[in-house]
């Protein structure tokens, strides 16, 4: 919760990243994220908006 509101780094198994404003979140982690950006070796890929992560696939969440 203290996050909420706040850029996070979201890691997917997949070796994705994706940074954002996050949004909401629940029981299983599935995320929210706000004025996402895909990112790939420290640079943003694609600009994608408002997003939905399935918690199932994140391997990490972190503060930007």
């Amino acid at each position: 919760n203290k996050s909420r509101d706040k850029r996070v780094i979201v890691e997917l198994k997949n070796n994705k990243q994706f940074v954002g404003k996050l949004n909401a979140f629940d029981i299983h982690i599935n995320v929210v994220l706000e004025d996402a950006e895909e990112r790939a070796d420290g640079e943003t890929k694609r600009k994608l908006g408002t997003i939905f992560l399935r918690g199932d696939m994140i391997v990490m969440i972190s503060t930007e």
